[in-house]
């Protein structure tokens, strides 16, 4: 069996197939069951991020495995295999180990160095062994990799390399402001009480907001996350809970907002994000956008040509999901890029903007030039096109998402007087931050762990075989003590006792430096033939061997993740 990883990340796929890929707790447990049902896995592990999906497995065959990996991904994340297999990767082996290594060190995280990524890998190991779907190797594995991911934080810099996600995303918001003074004096809205969501309203508490409140599906959760808020002596912040139907009438008295919930779908529309505005201000909210037309779900007027009810509109309205906004992603979630690229045509044709007529041929240029995008990314992204300072009204509304798929709708971003930091940006905005010297010290770490982790795995492969070896020529020798007690049965117990001593010390002469040294090689890499050599030289029964193997899988202790 081999250790075998396909997945997709936010290095490989853009945040929107991110976000459709998302697995739900329920659908993770169904994807490692089904997994180890399937032919080519003997164990299986998911570890889910809100900016990867991985699936591990143990593997008798290596394209049988990425077949079937690949396709139990499509089919639990419901996007389809042919759209889904171009962002996917592949590691085998060693380059898997390493893989899991790297990431555990934050060495693949969109903020590099973060640490909240070991929780994420223990969640992911005691799923796994609460589901009896990791065995020996992924064990030993996802065990390693804590361990190397605490070596590395504890014996370099790494963590001055990046922060975690929600303290970048706070930094986001702050623009340039040390997050401690943005944050004074300001109020907070929770949404969610998970981990991401309890170290968002921690992070802020100790940044000095005055209150955090606190909503979550489940009230008892966000009750609990408030106590602990409270009782905290690193923070004097108020904080209380609400269910979730108060927070439309939160929002009006929050200046920040981080939202994090397992929802499928929009937890925050832009529609609403409006309302929070309009009921501080006490006025209409406009949106900033240059040449893009008002969301729909805040339009305050009648809708302007590009909302379909020109003719010639590509885009039907009618399979709009209620309180999706227009412009944004979000409409045209689920069409084909086909439609995607004519409406994006008509639109930045000249519509919406009628200073700016567009001629024939440059509408085939760019249905062109949009067709390509679609191919390449598989969707046409909402442009976020920067404004002149003076007509964007400096900020007061501030809202970091750090769900996936998304809880706010992106074209609140467009808001006049609302920031919004999401995975996308926050993607963006990592892949220029630069990257520590103690990262290269990292890198080594995880080099020496992989090679030692490849040794140790060979060495143990082998040992089932030295055992049999040496079970074999314990027989031998009772064998031939047994025939010789019926042919001498004069001898007393003493002279039979020095025979038996003699002939054991014989046997373990000869066996110890070819035991020993055969550990040694089969340890390095391409050792792995040592232990059929062994098994051919000395005719062992394969089943002996496979039951010294069971044997010690069924004795060995299975440590929780620490």
């Amino acid at each position: 069996m081999s250790l075998l990883v396909v997945g997709l990340s936010h290095r490989s796929a853009p945040v929107s197939v991110l976000e459709r890929a998302a697995l739900s707790a329920d659908a993770q447990v169904k994807l490692l069951q089904d997994t180890v049902a399937a032919e080519p896995a003997g164990e299986a592990a998911v570890l889910a991020t809100c900016n990867r999906i991985e699936l591990y497995a143990d593997v008798d065959k290596f394209h049988a495995g990425v077949a079937e990996l690949s396709t139990l991904l499509a089919q639990h994340s419901g996007v389809g295999l042919e759209e889904l297999t171009p962002y996917l990767y592949v590691h085998y082996e060693d380059r898997a180990v390493h893989h899991l290594f790297s990431v555990a060190c934050g060495l693949d995280s969109m903020v590099v160095g973060e640490g909240q990524i070991l929780g994420q890998i223990k969640d992911s190991l005691a799923r796994a062994q609460e589901l009896h779907t990791a065995g020996k190797l992924l064990n030993d594995l996802f065990q390693q990799a804590l361990r190397v991911g605490k070596r590395a934080h504890s014996e370099t810099g790494i963590d001055r390399a990046g922060q975690s996600l929600v303290t970048f995303g706070l930094e986001q918001l702050a623009v340039g402001t040390p997050v401690p003074e943005w944050a004074a004096g300001k109020k907070a809205l929770i949404i969610g009480a998970g981990s991401m969501s309890s170290l968002a309203a921690a992070t802020l508490a100790r940044a000095g907001v005055a209150e955090v409140v606190v909503a979550n599906r489940t009230f008892e959760r966000a009750e609990r996350l408030a106590e602990i808020l409270t009782g905290s002596d690193e923070n004097e912040v108020t904080a209380r809970a609400v269910r979730m139907d108060a927070v439309a009438a939160e929002l009006t008295r929050a200046d920040v907002v981080v939202s994090c919930t397992g929802a499928t779908g929009l937890v925050l529309t832009a529609e609403a994000v409006a309302h929070a505005v309009e009921g501080r201000t006490g006025t209409p909210v406009a949106d900033t956008g240059a040449t893009a037309a008002q969301p729909e779900a805040v339009r305050t007027e009648a809708p302007p040509r590009s909302t379909g009810a020109d003719e010639n509109c590509p885009l039907d309205l009618a399979a709009v999901q209620p309180g999706f906004s227009v412009m944004g992603e979000a409409a045209v979630a689920g069409m084909d890029a086909a439609t995607l690229e004519q409406h994006a045509a008509w639109v930045a044709g000249g519509t919406l903007d009628r200073r700016e007529r567009r001629t024939p041929e440059a509408d085939a240029e760019l249905i062109t030039a949009l067709a390509a995008t679609a191919a390449t990314v598989g969707r046409i992204p909402e442009r976020r096109r920067p404004e002149p300072v003076a007509e964007r009204p400096a900020p007061f509304f501030f809202l970091l998402d750090l769900a996936m798929p998304r809880d706010i709708d992106a074209a609140a971003h467009r808001l006049a007087g609302v920031r919004l930091v999401d995975i996308e940006s926050l993607a963006e905005a990592s892949a220029d931050a630069p990257m520590a010297a103690d990262v290269d010290q990292v890198r080594r770490i995880v080099s020496d762990e992989v090679a030692a982790f490849g040794a140790a795995q060979r060495a143990a492969h082998i040992t089932p075989t030295v055992v049999a070896l040496r079970t074999m020529a314990a027989d031998v020798v009772a064998s031939e003590i047994a025939r010789l007690d019926g042919r001498l049965p004069d001898l007393d117990e003493r002279q039979r006792g020095e025979i038996r001593q003699a002939v054991h010390r014989v046997v373990d002469k000869l066996l110890h430096a070819p035991t020993v040294r055969v550990k040694q090689l089969a340890a390095e890499p391409g050792g792995a033939g040592y232990a059929d050599a062994l098994r051919t030289l000395f005719d062992l029964d394969p089943e002996t061997v496979a039951a010294v193997s069971r044997a010690g899988d069924s004795t060995d202790t299975k440590d929780r993740p620490a």
